[in-house]
């Protein structure tokens, strides 16, 4: 792979002590890893900074140091993950079942080497609206100024989906923006937009500085488009974000979602996929607990939940060891 290195420190005669020695991982030494993840208020990138430390806290054992990158989000991770830019991703679950089927944003363009390692935290689809824009529903959005997502992004592909599904696209709004996640909630209480868009896990940083900096409110995504995407497509399901959750959202509000989920390449190293998987099923309280949006986690949904690309062989090698296939 372009971006997995190796050190060139390690010579002959280390790695001979090593052997003689009984190193347990086959791990290679001194490898770096790198982790794809979004916007540094969204869920993916404290998420895969949990990894991080965890796969860091015994590096001294397997020799693998791991950092974290910001991207843009679901398909730009997938897409740099082809190009050997990237070693994992944090991808929604609808993201990953397009592009190993080679449909939507990667039509005729299937990505066969995707491989699923494990599933993350649920994701809903997540609209904010401005209280003078006077909207109480998703459908109620055309003709507005609405944040549909940068070019790479998860929302982007989730909301092209849904109006797809409607016959529709983004010309029904008087104005589509591409703004980052790190930029919509400024956007929404600069009223520079009237409504922004995000699939993320909750409680998130992006979701409540909309709700806190000015007067906003989570609205519904429901309906016939809803109910047939959830029929057509494994990968989604209803979902709520709860009521008290953010500031003058004292109400449950109804959509759907994904899941977010965890993979890396064919090319990825087995020993490597082990040793990041191990890391977290036996640290799983400690992930859970660093970031609120991962505390729902359950060891056997993350061997399953939203993963539609081939399973990594060194994911599967652990899962099999600890009992969870």
């Amino acid at each position: 792979m372009k971006h997995l290195k190796k050190s060139i420190t390690a010579g002959l005669a280390t790695v001979g002590l090593a052997v003689s020695m009984g190193v347990a991982s086959s791990a290679a030494a001194n490898e770096f890893i790198s982790i794809g993840t979004g916007g540094v208020t969204g869920v993916y990138y404290p998420a895969g900074g949990a990894i991080c430390r965890l796969v860091n806290a015994n590096r001294s054992e397997h020799g693998i140091r791991c950092g974290v990158e910001s991207t843009g989000g679901s398909v730009f991770n997938i897409n740099t993950i082809r190009d050997g830019e990237l070693d994992f991703g944090i991808v929604q679950s609808d993201v990953q079942y397009n592009a190993i089927n080679g449909i939507v944003q990667f039509e005729d363009d299937a990505y066969e080497d995707l491989r699923a390692v494990f599933a993350l935290h649920p994701e809903p689809f997540t609209v904010v609206a401005r209280n003078d824009a006077g909207v109480s529903h998703f459908d109620e959005l055309e003709g507005m100024r609405v944040n549909v997502g940068n070019p790479g992004s998860g929302q982007r592909a989730t909301l092209t989906q849904l109006l797809e599904y409607q016959g529709k696209d983004f010309g029904i709004y008087s104005q589509a923006s591409d703004l980052v996640a790190s930029q919509m909630s400024a956007a929404l209480c600069d009223n520079q937009v009237d409504a922004i868009i995000y699939v993320v896990g909750h409680p998130s940083g992006a979701i409540e500085e909309a709700t806190t900096a000015c007067e906003s409110r989570l609205i519904d995504v429901t309906g016939d488009a809803v109910d047939g995407l959830l029929s057509e497509f494994p990968y989604y399901a209803r979902a709520t974000v709860p009521g008290g959750m953010y500031r003058g959202n004292d109400e449950d509000v109804s959509t759907f979602g994904v899941a977010a989920t965890f993979v890396a390449s064919a090319d990825t190293p087995d020993d490597v996929v082990y040793e990041v998987t191990k890391a977290v099923f036996e640290n799983l309280e400690s992930f859970r607990e660093l970031h609120p949006a991962l505390q729902v986690l359950e060891r056997e949904s993350m061997v399953t939940e939203g993963l539609s690309a081939p399973l990594h062989p060194g994911a599967e090698r652990y899962f099999r060891e600890a009992g969870l296939m």
